[in-house]
Parts: C-alpha cells; structure tokens; sequence
C-alpha cells in the first residue's frame, strides 16, 4: 500500500511540473507585458527596466526555474488587468467559487446515489421509470440552457429566486461566505441546481448499472439464501461492491465542478474563479490565465490522490498490494 502511495505521488508530481511548464510558456510567451503593465507611451529604458525585474533577458530554463520557485511561495505575477498580484485577486474569488461547488457537489452526490440505489432496487415502479426518464434531461440539456430555463422559470415567470449574484456575504475570519445569509442561500438555489444536476443525473445513472450488476453475483445470491436482512444485501453488499467504478468517475466529475463553473458563474454573475477567469481571457491577462490552469492542475491531482485512498478503504484487496 505504501508503495503504491509512493508511486501515486511521484506521479503526481511529474503531472504538475508538466502543467507548471505549459503555464510557464503561456506567461511567457503570450502577450507583452511591458504594455499592460506600462502603457503604450513607455520609454524603451522603461520597458528593458522592466524585462530585467522580469527576468525576460535571461535564459529559458533559468527563466522557468525561477517562475517555478516563485509558484512555490505563492507568487503568480501582477494582474494586468487590475494591477494587483495574482495570487491576491484569485484567493478574492476562491471563496464564492467553492461554496458553489461544495453545496453542488454534494447534492449531486448524495442525490446521484440515493436515486440510483432507489431505482436499481424498484426497477420496476413507475417512480423509478419516471426518474430515469428525467434523467435524460440532465444528462442531455447544455448546462447554460439549464441555467436560462430555471432563470425565466424561477426568477423571470415566479420570481422566487434571483437570478444574478451572490446575495449579501459575512466574513468569518478571512473568508467571506454567504451561506450564513438568507439572501446568500436563495442566490445559492439557481446556480448549485444548475451546476449540480448534470453530475446528479451521471451519478444516478452509473449507480443504478453498477447496483443492478452486484445485485445478480453469485455473492447477493447467497447472501439471500442466508435469510439475510434486504437492507444488509443492499447497502453492506451490493452498494459497497459498486464503490470503485462509482469512485472514479464520481471524484472526476466532482473535480470538473470548480473546472468548469466557467458557465454557470458568467450565466448568473456568480463572482468566482470561474467570470475572473472569463474576464482575464477578454483582457489577456495572462498571469491570471496561468495561474488559473495551475489552480485546476493542482485541483485534480489532489482529487486523484483522494480517491486513490477512497480505494484502499472501500477494497480491502488493494490494501495488501
């Protein structure tokens, strides 16, 4: 088991000084700095003043090995948008992205496997036919016809529920969260619906073929002849045999949530990473653009690295490996 730790992790790394390469090139390479940051009207003394702060005069691989020690103590550069570092503006948005992507996060994985064990277990009923058939539309409607539908619905037609922003936010310590406002949570309904029902509907569904497969083994089988309890065949059993594969692509899809919030943020003006993100590719910003595929980089790396211990504790077979 500790081997195959060591192995997950050195892996990991060799992805991320990948990553950190490419984001090295687009900074580097894309854009003029010495005009977003300067102006047009610099002097040419002005612009080599600045090319040598830089480190743009020097040679590549010195040039990456100092953007990589400069990573490493949470430097990303200066915003050429705003004109403030990096590091500063994205940890702004971090926290209104990650509230939406928890809160999302969690109803499509509790909601994705209460449904799909529900309809794996009453097959027949007209409730699981007609789950599985509204599945469909989860699984096949783009997320930004979803976001526009529930906004006319809810907030244009009903208006129950705004249809733009994040509400009212309090700071507890240095984080602002609005999940302890009422205006918070109601802003909170449209985009996690939103952002949430696609992963919801996948989850369902795989839990569903995953429990109807372990529901015929051998084992299930047996289980039954015992007289065991249906409760214990179903979630001691089946369900925790149907772990793996829903692991893999559950821990994917989750991390996809903050990946690709992109069109649900900028659908409802949520202010995350996500609109930054947006708005840093109209302006070329490119130190935020950089910064940002490092952020998703990391992101998933460190998903991966949780579900390869999610494994260890739902297969015991792994654990002797």
């Amino acid at each position: 088991m500790l081997i195959h730790l060591v192995r997950r992790l050195g892996q990991s790394l060799l992805v991320l000084l990948a990553v950190s390469f490419i984001a090295f090139l687009v900074f580097r390479h894309i854009g003029d700095p010495t005009v977003s940051l300067l102006g047009e009207d610099a002097s040419l003394a002005e612009r080599q003043a600045l090319v040598a702060e830089l480190g743009f005069d020097q040679p590549v691989p010195v040039q990456y090995a100092r953007y990589l020690g400069n990573v490493l103590r949470g430097r990303l550069g200066i915003s050429y948008r705003v004109k403030r570092p990096v590091a500063a503006v994205i940890l702004e948005r971090v926290p209104a992205t990650l509230e939406l992507a928890l809160v999302a996060a969690a109803l499509a994985l509790a909601g994705g496997v209460a449904l799909g064990v529900y309809t794996a277990i009453r097959r027949d009923s007209w409730a699981s036919r007609a789950l599985m058939t509204a599945s469909l539309v989860g699984v096949s409607l783009p997320t930004f016809l979803i976001g526009i539908l529930l906004i006319y619905l809810f907030a244009v037609e009903l208006r129950w529920l705004p249809s733009f922003g994040r509400g009212a936010t309090v700071a507890v310590g240095g984080w602002q969260t609005g999940l302890l406002t009422a205006s918070g949570w109601t802003s909170l309904v449209l985009p996690v619906a939103t952002l949430g029902l696609f992963k919801l509907t996948l989850i369902m569904r795989l839990v569903r073929t995953e429990m109807l497969e372990a529901l015929r083994t051998d084992y299930v089988r047996f289980a039954r002849a015992r007289g065991l309890p249906a409760r214990r065949i179903h979630y001691g059993h089946a369900l925790r045999n149907t772990l793996i594969p829903v692991l893999t692509i559950a821990g994917l899809q989750l991390g996809s949530l903050i990946a690709f919030a992109i069109v649900t943020e900028t659908v409802f003006q949520w202010p995350g990473v996500g609109l930054l993100f947006i708005a840093s590719i109209q302006a070329v910003d490119v130190p935020v653009i950089a910064a940002y595929l490092l952020m998703i980089a990391v992101l998933y790396v460190c998903i991966n690295l949780v579900v390869d211990l999610l494994y260890l504790l739902a297969d015991p077979r792994l654990r002797r490996a």
